[in-house]
């Protein structure tokens, strides 16, 4: 059992057991995306999942489930691994770090079956999640997937946006994710501040950028000759989204395109770097084209 403690309250992680838990997975599912019922995992595929050597894990407070993780066995470049395919958490649990405790027990469960890494998806325009993927789990990315569960899933996030996906590596014995669990727990505040050389080194060797809350493209093959680059993405593209509705699929277009390039010239993106502006915070995917692994 993995426990964690958050707004004076005792929460604990286990691997799902009951019949009823994997079928409140399926209800936690439709919460946090609006998923109906054919884009929804359901509970016998979890059931057999496990027993093949996947990782089903529910978050509990007291009784109630309120999130989980499912990851399922994957064979990749000659490498076995665990795929974490879903994680979800109510929304009424949200502010207590309920995701990156289940993604702690998920290594834990993983290096127990004797794998070294766990990959999975998710959606670069989503400034939390990668702030949780890159800066407190320490992964990395060089694959890009365009549209990677179609067009468009019956969630409401994906509706007129398309479905884009970094597909991330875990690598979980490195001294890299070893040094940021390191640094994050028992702290959850992990956003280190840049200096103004930093900051500007970052805006300047940006593919897009933006502008008055519009991507605006720069010069790839410039930036792209050097080592180092840089993608801005919204702070909150879900409320941009609401205020202004074409430039969900403007940020999608201009940042696939940087992303695809970047990648296909042999950079890697390491780090989710945030700037502190008059406006509010700014975020950027940092890269290299010499990968730090360790």
């Amino acid at each position: 059992m993995f426990e964690w403690e958050a707004n004076n309250k005792l929460f604990f992680i286990r691997d799902v057991e009951r019949d009823c838990e994997y079928h409140d997975i399926e209800v936690i599912q439709k919460e946090a995306w609006g998923f109906n019922d054919l884009d929804t995992v359901p509970a016998a595929t979890l059931m057999a999942s496990q027993h093949a050597g996947g990782i089903v894990l529910g978050a509990f407070d007291g009784e109630v489930m309120i999130g989980f993780a499912y990851g399922f066995p994957a064979f990749e470049n000659g490498r076995a691994s665990i795929h974490s395919h879903m994680l979800g958490v109510k929304t009424d649990y949200r502010n207590c770090h309920a995701g990156f405790y289940l993604k702690l027990a998920q290594r834990e469960r993983a290096l127990e079956k004797g794998l070294d890494e766990i990959t999975w998806t998710f959606d670069p325009l989503q400034s939390l999640n990668a702030h949780l993927n890159f800066t407190k789990l320490g992964v990395i990315s060089n694959r890009y997937i365009v549209n990677f569960y179609g067009e468009a899933t019956s969630s409401p996030l994906h509706t007129g946006f398309g479905t884009d996906r970094l597909w991330v590596r875990w690598l979980l014995q490195s001294e890299r994710v070893k040094r940021r669990i390191e640094l994050v727990t028992p702290r959850v505040s992990t956003t280190l501040e840049l200096n103004s050389v930093e900051a500007n080194a970052l805006i300047e060797s940006a593919l897009v950028r933006s502008e008055n809350s519009r991507p605006r493209l720069l010069d790839f093959a410039e930036v792209l000759s050097g080592n180092r680059s840089s993608i801005e993405v919204p702070n909150d593209i879900n409320n941009l989204k609401a205020r202004s509705p074409e430039l969900g699929p403007a940020w999608r277009e201009a940042t696939r395109e940087a992303f695809l390039a970047a990648l296909d010239a042999g950079f890697v993106v390491q780090a989710f770097e945030r700037i502190d502006s008059e406006n509010g915070p700014r975020w950027f995917y940092s890269l290299t084209r010499y990968a730090d692994l360790a």
